[in-house]
């Protein structure tokens, strides 16, 4: 898992301090983290099942969340519901949709995401440490002889990486789909939809991402590494999607 779990210590860490060790350390961080025998998303979908077919709401929303952030869709936790009901019971699939819809409520403009235009979507938040909302990686090409790398980077609406620079090289951007945002450092920014490519030279400063209400798309070629900053301002990216 890429967030420590720190729920038992903080509520029952002084109550039941053995528990709170189990519950932390072993069920989320021993057993959620072995994704080479089960993925973290097919863990959530599991337990996700057993929460519901009984009733245990409390900790739904929490897997919910957590199902969200290991790459369920809203469409697929629409479908996982509307299943497992025929098995647990209309009830409890009222009470779980309740929740869904509300945790997955920013996902309604999924269906007209430009995902996968070019290559397959990839996998969700790999960088998500230097992403401010969801992102998905396919790597497509990686020679550490050459030092070059090329991927295919989709953003969720609103999400963005943060400020960073390229060491021992450039990168080009090529976008593919939806529309976004690419800013340099004590530049304005730029906006950016399909056909639209931009050359960050070595050493600029920058920033880019979807605007707030689109999907953004672009492929991403890269020589050398990249070296990240801080997150962007929020008043920053505000400002440029009010168009201010």
């Amino acid at each position: 898992m890429s967030k420590k779990v720190t729920a038992g210590y903080d509520q029952l860490g002084q109550f039941a301090p053995a528990f709170a060790k189990v519950n932390d350390d072993v069920l989320f961080g021993q057993i959620w983290s072995r994704t080479d025998e089960l993925s973290a998303r097919d863990r959530s979908l599991i337990t996700i099942s057993a929460l519901m077919a009984t009733g245990a709401f409390e900790q739904l929303g929490v897997h919910l969340n957590r199902a969200k952030e290991n790459g369920i869709t809203r469409t697929e936790i629409a479908e996982v519901i509307t299943h497992l009901a025929f098995y647990v019971g209309w009830p409890k699939a009222w009470s779980t949709f309740g929740m869904a819809k509300e945790i997955f409520a920013n996902d309604d403009a999924a269906a007209d995401a430009p995902l996968g235009i070019l290559f397959e979507t990839g996998d969700p938040n790999l960088y998500g440490e230097f992403f401010t909302g969801n992102s998905y990686l396919n790597p497509l090409l990686f020679d550490q002889e050459m030092g070059v790398s090329m991927a295919n980077v989709t953003f969720e609406p609103a999400a963005r990486n943060h400020w960073h620079i390229h060491e021992n090289g450039y990168q080009l951007l090529i976008v593919t789909g939806g529309e976004g945002w690419y800013q340099e450092d004590g530049k304005e920014a730029k906006s950016l939809s399909k056909g639209d490519v931009i050359l960050t030279k070595e050493g600029i400063k920058h920033w880019h991402g979807a605007k707030r209400d689109q999907w953004f798309e672009h492929v991403a070629i890269t020589f050398g590494q990249a070296k990240w900053f801080e997150p962007v301002d929020e008043s920053i990216y505000e400002g440029l999607d009010s168009g201010g």
